[in-house]
C-alpha cells in the first residue's frame, strides 16, 4: 500500500492511504503543534517534530509512540530519517540541529553554527551528510560522522525555508522567502543554478527521482518543475482551487494508479509525465512526507 503522512496544528499525526484517502491511523502524544512529519526508508516508523521541543518515533503499525527524544530547547522544526533508517536528524528554532540514534534514542551530535531557527534538514543518500537551512540565510553541509561544518552555502538574501539532496548526494536545492531556488554543488559549495520565477516565498523544494528535474511549491500557490541541468521551467501548475499556497510539495515514488486525488481536501496529487513521480501539495496542514 502507498500512504502518506501529515502533521497538523490539531497536535496530531495522521497516516494515510492514497489511492482511497483513507485516514489509516492518528497518532496522539504532542502538546503542541507538529510541524514535520517524514517516514523511514524502510516504510516502517515515522518522525516528528513539535513546538513541544520534542521528536517523536511512531510505529506505523501499530500507532505507537516508540520513543520521544529531548534535548532542543526550542521548537522543533524540521525532522528526517537518515536513509538507513538508523539515525533521526532535527532541526530547531534554537538555531541547533540534533542527530539521534533511533534504537537507543540518544543524542549522537549536536550540530552548532546557524546564528538562527533552523528551518529544514535532510540526511545525504549516502547517510555520511547533512543538509540545513536556516533563517540566517544561510545552507550548511554537515559531516554526519565528525559533526564538522563541510560547507557554508551563501547567496539567498531571506530565510530558506527548505532544503534537499539530490538522489546521487553530489547537489543541494534549496528554497527561499527571497522567492528564489538555488541548486549547489555539494562538494565545491558552489552556486549552480539560481531558479527564478515564484512572486512569493518558496516553502519546500524537492528532486525528481532521477535527479534530472526540481519541484517548489510557492506561496504564490503554484507548484513549478525546472530542469536541474539548464534551469529551465518545465512546468508551471497553478491551482484555480488551491485558496492558500503551497506550502509543501513533495515527490512520491512508485504511485502508479492516481492521476489526481483529493484527500479530504488536505492535500493534492498531480501527475507530471515528465517527473516520472507523483508530486504532493498540501496547503492546511502543516507538514507532509
Amino acid at each position: 500500500s502507498k500512504q502518506v503522512v501529515s502533521g497538523s496544528y490539531d497536535q496530531t499525526v495522521h497516516i494515510w492511504e492514497v489511492l482511497t484517502g483513507d485516514l489509516v491511523k492518528e497518532l496522539k502524544g504532542h502538546s503542541g503543534y507538529v510541524l514535520s512529519v517524514a517516514f523511514s526508508s524502510d516504510g516502517k516508523q515515522v518522525v516528528s517534530g513539535s513546538y513541544d521541543q520534542t521528536v517523536h518515533i511512531w510505529d506505523i503499525l501499530t500507532g505507537a509512540l516508540v520513543m520521544e527524544l529531548k534535548g532542543h530547547t526550542s521548537s522543533v522544526q524540521s525532522v528526517a530519517f537518515s536513509p538507513d533508517s538508523k539515525q533521526v536528524v532535527s532541526g530547531s528554532y534554537d538555531q541547533t540541529v540534533h542527530i539521534w540514534d533511533v534504537l537507543t534514542g540518544a543524542l549522537v551530535m549536536e550540530l552548532k553554527g546557524h546564528t538562527s531557527s533552523v528551518h529544514s534538514v535532510a540526511f545525504s543518500p549516502d547517510s555520511k551528510q547533512v543538509v540545513s537551512g536556516s533563517d540566517d540565510q544561510t545552507v550548511c553541509i554537515w559531516d554526519a560522522l565528525t559533526g564538522d561544518l563541510v560547507k557554508e552555502l551563501k547567496g539567498h538574501t531571506d530565510p530558506v525555508q527548505s532544503v534537499a539532496f539530490s538522489p546521487d548526494g553530489k547537489q543541494v536545492v534549496s528554497g527561499s522567502i527571497d522567492k528564489t531556488v538555488c541548486i549547489w554543488d555539494a562538494l565545491t559549495g558552489d552556486l549552480v543554478k539560481d531558479l527564478k520565477g515564484h512572486t512569493d516565498p518558496v516553502q519546500s523544494v524537492a528532486f525528481s527521482p532521477d535527479g534530472k528535474q526540481v519541484v517548489s511549491g510557492s506561496h504564490d500557490q503554484t507548484v513549478r518543475i525546472w530542469d536541474a541541468l539548464t534551469g529551465d521551467l518545465v512546468k508551471n501548475h497553478p491551482d484555480p482551487t488551491m485558496s492558500s499556497s503551497a506550502d509543501k510539495a513533495s515527490i512520491l515514488k512508485n504511485v502508479e494508479s492516481v492521476s489526481e486525488i483529493n484527500l479530504l481536501g488536505l492535500f493534492k496529487i498531480w501527475t507530471f509525465v515528465t517527473m516520472g513521480a507523483k508530486i504532493f501539495v498540501f496547503t492546511n496542514v502543516y507538514s507532509l512526507h
